[in-house]
């Protein structure tokens, strides 16, 4: 008995001591606020520094950090080089180029290092095309040629300025000869015996962009894997596709020599994230093969899928692969609302273990054009619609050649700009539903908490750590961005 008194003293000592550390390290600590509201006409802007105090009175208005409790690593954030983006961003002058590759790859920009790109077209292209002739199993007639008048030469342009840039391919639809529906919109099938096919069609493009000195960190088996669109679209159980990445893809990237790279299914709304993991999964080996899972957010919130989806597979990234809004300009009416939704997602995907946040299009002009998926079956095919698209967070106004930036690009910034890959996401915790918060480690101990005001009103809130509190100003309807200084203790 006097043995384990001792042993539980000794461990209180020890906590009392360490908590005492922790204190003395924050008391005093200086943290950097960058803020975005609906009432400023500017986004992303620096304040006056707050400061850290010792505090073991207050209750109320608390955001609350807790560095010892360890969640999933970040990867990083993006959006996607599609051929719209591209054929605009061509139509820019070289400084321009050089302005948006700086704004979105640059250190003064806001630092994306994890983007998307597609096999064969997309809705976000020009026109339909894929890589071969029409029957050509053997793939003899495979080029990239189209790709290497745009796509290529824009990634090229962020490699360069971000040789850290981390790239994943999707295909949209396969070749229509290869489908059930012999078209590549209006979904329909990949036929059985064109598994090989495809799978080497996989390694075909990996192989042509490695001869442009691109690599890709990993594929995802198909965009929107339940979707029947009026463009490009493929659809696949989850079964197949468990087979597909175990009996075909997977073993045919090793052959070839891209073993490394990963694997995704899935890649379509949360509300069915966790019954497609666990059905692929369900196939013998694909638990071998698939590295994670891809999930976009156009059905809903369902953030709790993210959450039992991790509780099953806690060794499969979650990738917010597609997250496609733009957003109207500052001091445009209603632009709040999609601040506040991009934000939203963002948070919420993070606290429910998704690893990547990555935007759809990087460069749109106007009308969100050029676009082909407004046409329908029995419409040809224009590369000038008569509809427009979405919004991207760069405009390329052709008129009068001049860009324009966007709310969702400085919402991105909240995250990206300072939320390093290798961060791990930590503990939160907030005292009204009202306010969203993520917090993460940085890899040099650098803690960066995101939140977000979504009430009517202004509000003074504390954020705690280690026994200290600091005051901040939370405008009503807000974006804040808080940078703590690494602390000297690695928790």
């Amino acid at each position: 008995m006097k043995i384990y008194m001792k042993q539980k003293l000794w461990l209180t000592i020890v906590s009392v001591v360490f908590s005492m550390s922790l204190w003395a390290q924050t008391d005093g600590k200086k943290v950097k606020v960058f803020l975005s509201a609906a009432s400023q006409n500017e986004m992303l802007v620096e304040q006056q520094d707050i400061v850290f105090k010792q505090d073991l009175e207050t209750e109320n208005q608390l955001i609350c950090i807790y560095p010892e409790f360890k969640y999933q690593k970040v990867l990083g954030f993006g959006a996607a080089f599609t051929e719209s983006s591209a054929v605009n961003f061509m139509l820019l002058s070289p400084t321009q180029q050089q302005q948006v590759i700086e704004l979105y790859f640059g250190k003064s920009g806001i630092g994306l290092n994890f983007c998307r790109t597609h096999i064969n077209s997309c809705d976000y292209s020009v026109e339909d095309y894929t890589y071969v002739a029409d029957g050509d199993v053997e793939l003899k007639t495979f080029s990239i040629d189209r790709e290497r008048k745009n796509i290529v030469p824009m990634i090229k342009a962020a490699l360069n300025t971000n040789p850290d840039l981390w790239l994943y391919a999707s295909p949209w639809s396969p070749p229509a000869w290869m489908k059930d529906n012999k078209i590549v919109i209006q979904g329909g099938r990949l036929l059985p015996e064109y598994y090989p096919t495809w799978a080497n069609y996989f390694s075909r493009y990996l192989e042509e962009y490695k001869k442009e000195g691109i690599d890709f960190f990993g594929v995802t088996i198909q965009n929107e894997a339940k979707a029947v669109q009026t463009w490009e679209s493929c659809v696949w159980t989850g079964k197949e596709e468990g087979e597909f990445a175990a009996g075909f893809l997977r073993p045919t990237l090793d052959a070839k020599g891209f073993g490394e790279t990963k694997i995704m299914i899935w890649d379509h709304n949360k509300e069915r994230v966790m019954e497609r993991a666990r059905e692929s999964m369900s196939v013998p080996g694909a638990k071998e093969a698939i590295w994670g899972i891809a999930h976009h957010w156009y059905s809903g919130d369902h953030f709790d899928n993210l959450r039992m989806a991790h509780e099953l597979y806690p060794d499969k990234p979650l990738i917010a692969s597609e997250n496609s809004s733009g957003g109207p300009m500052v001091g445009a009416e209603n632009y709040w609302n999609s601040v506040e939704r991009y934000a939203k997602e963002t948070i919420l995907n993070f606290n429910n273990f998704s690893s990547a946040i990555v935007a759809w299009n990087m460069i749109l002009d106007q009308y969100g054009r050029p676009v082909h998926n407004v046409r329908r079956a029995t419409q040809p095919v224009s590369p000038v619609p008569a509809g427009g698209g979405g919004g991207a967070p760069i405009v390329f106004h052709t008129d009068n050649k001049e860009l324009e930036i966007r709310t969702t690009y400085y919402t991105i910034g909240h995250f990206s700009k300072y939320i390093k890959r290798g961060a791990v996401r930590i503990g939160s915790s907030t005292y009204n539903d009202g306010v969203k918060a993520a917090a993460f480690c940085n890899p040099d101990g650098e803690l960066i908490v995101v939140v977000l005001n979504t009430n009517g009103r202004d509000a003074t809130p504390k954020i705690r750590l280690n026994n200290c509190t600091a005051d901040f100003n939370m405008p009503a309807k807000s974006l804040l961005t808080l940078v703590i200084p690494p602390l000297g203790s690695s928790w």
